[in-house]
């Protein structure tokens, strides 16, 4: 298993919105968004909210990528690995289960948590990144694409 390193880490925490794919039972893929990724100890961790189907194709298939990217520093990392279905009142289960329903309230279900055995990690850049010409730093990008989609930074 490799193992998520800080930059990694932060973000998936900024991003907060990822999606996991799976494989349905025909061979079709599925995408489902997720914004309970989360690292623990180097580890990926997801929870099922509302995903009965990916539990079920993870159930028969642990296959999964997951994609996250920052909308704004337009990059981030895709995860290929295999999911293991966490039973409820595992520690690890508890901790992610505990988190989400700290993070957003108490009304989240957590139904199952999915720890990731990550054996490949690569990052995603836009062409903002790989095309630019001269190249721009980070703090450009970012401050672009917070004018493209209307935001505001607080820091402004």
């Amino acid at each position: 298993m490799i193992e998520i390193n800080a930059d990694v880490e932060a973000i998936i925490k900024e991003a907060i919105l990822s999606f996991v794919a799976t494989v349905n039972e025909d061979g079709t893929p599925s995408l489902s968004p997720k914004a309970s990724l989360t690292v623990r100890n180097g580890v990926l961790y997801f929870a099922d909210i509302a995903s009965p189907q990916t539990i079920r194709n993870l159930r028969r298939n642990p296959a999964v990528e997951i994609n996250v990217v920052d909308i704004f520093q337009r990059r981030g990392y895709r995860f290929k690995g295999r999911a293991l279905i966490l039973p409820p009142g595992d520690d690890e289960y508890l901790t992610i289960a505990d988190w989400v329903q700290a993070t957003n309230g108490l009304e989240y279900p957590v139904d199952h948590v999915a720890k990731i055995e990550t054996t490949l990690i690569t990052p995603l850049l836009s062409p903002a990144h790989v095309f630019a010409d001269p190249p721009r730093s980070q703090d450009e990008i970012r401050i672009t694409y917070y004018r493209k989609y209307g935001v505001k930074h607080i820091g402004e």
